[in-house]
């Protein structure tokens, strides 16, 4: 991360909450939790994305980044802070790259949600899908290195990490599925029927459990992910809020469904209608069968129903942030206009159901 994805705090009546945090009150509690710690602190919240608020804090001892929990009424099993510290410590010297986390805050009271710090980690984070920064062999050199980085992930062993009960056993999708229509239900604004049509053809497709378990990410995308400052190499995977044990193929499909998508769809830049060829870019037919090289299969079945679960997920979330936005809690002040997204999104999942089932 550098300063060019950060921005000064900006506190409004409405989320001085969510933006703001108790300077006196961490500067106290990091003074006394960690022996290494000095202050005084300055924070400034980081602008990218729209679930859990990420500060950059700048300290007499070294900068650090916190992340906490949005503070209000939360969505069961959402903003789980305490897995992401949980996930990133156990990843820490693994062939995944990870911040070194340093604390995890479980005490709601200190500054009014649970929190955890971790290192700041220097480099770059893009934003753009195309990668215009850069050229057509750096461009092919970078996405080598998220397939290479997504492999290693769904290598690790579980057992060997101390994950082994880090998620539910049984068929992944099915659990994911009744989760993502309850929170998608409990957030639900309005009646979308493209989403209804979604649902109801998702829930009598659902493919059987084929047994396959990894270390799944949720979120896997080139903005979670820090590059060394001057090589196409990731230094840090970011945001695992979504992590849990699950079937691999939801985050290649995931992030497949992020490239078929527009160049600007809410917070996620898309490479619908552009020329991969030209900009030295796998096409998805080449980085789906570069991963499955990494992983010994042959191939991959019921890709149909992997990318439209990928796009139900998504809209799922960004209708939890909606709503959240209308009540006021969300991270970012452009929240609320992410609902615009569903509707777009389900149409596309159902534009896959029809072109490639």
């Amino acid at each position: 991360m550098n300063s060019t994805e950060t921005g000064d705090i900006a506190v409004t009546k409405k989320n001085q909450a969510v933006e703001q945090l108790d300077m006196s009150a961490l500067e106290k509690y990091l003074g006394d939790a960690l022996p290494q710690f000095r202050g005084p602190i300055k924070a400034e919240k980081f602008t990218g994305g729209q679930s859990n608020p990420t500060f950059k804090l700048e300290t007499g001892a070294g900068t650090f980044v916190l992340r906490r929990q949005p503070p209000g009424k939360l969505l069961k099993s959402a903003h789980a802070v305490d897995r992401e510290f949980r996930v990133m410590r156990a990843l820490q010297d693994s062939a995944v790259p990870v911040p070194k986390v340093l604390h995890l805050c479980e005490d709601p009271q200190v500054i009014g949600s649970m929190f955890y710090l971790m290192e700041y980690c220097e480099g770059r984070i893009f934003w753009d899908a195309a990668l215009p920064e850069l050229d057509n062999t750096q461009r092919k050199a970078f996405y080598e290195e998220m397939n290479r980085v997504l492999a290693a992930l769904h290598s690790i062993d579980i057992d060997a990490a101390g994950l082994s009960d880090y998620g539910r056993p049984g068929n992944y999708f099915e659990r994911q599925f009744q989760r993502w229509e309850g929170q998608y239900r409990a957030s639900e604004l309005n009646t979308i029927p493209a989403m209804d049509q979604l649902i109801a053809w998702l829930g009598g497709n659902l493919p059987a459990d084929d047994g396959r378990v990894a270390l799944v990410h949720g979120d896997y995308r080139l903005d979670n992910i820090v590059f060394h400052p001057t090589e196409s190499r990731a230094i840090a995977v970011l945001d695992w809020e979504l992590s849990t044990l699950g079937h691999p193929f939801a985050d290649l499909a995931y992030q497949c469904m992020q490239l078929r998508m527009p160049a600007n769809s809410g917070n996620i830049s898309g490479l619908m209608g552009v020329d991969r060829a030209s900009l030295g870019i796998p096409s998805e037919r080449e980085y789906v069968a570069r991963y499955c090289e990494r992983m010994g299969i042959p191939g991959i079945d019921n890709w149909a129903f992997y990318l439209a679960f990928s796009f139900f997920r998504l809209a799922a979330i960004i209708q939890g942030v909606a709503k959240r936005a209308q009540d006021g809690n969300a991270s970012s002040s452009s929240a609320a206009k992410l609902g615009a997204f569903v509707d777009p999104l389900a149409k596309l999942a159902l534009d896959v159901i029809e072109k490639e089932s």
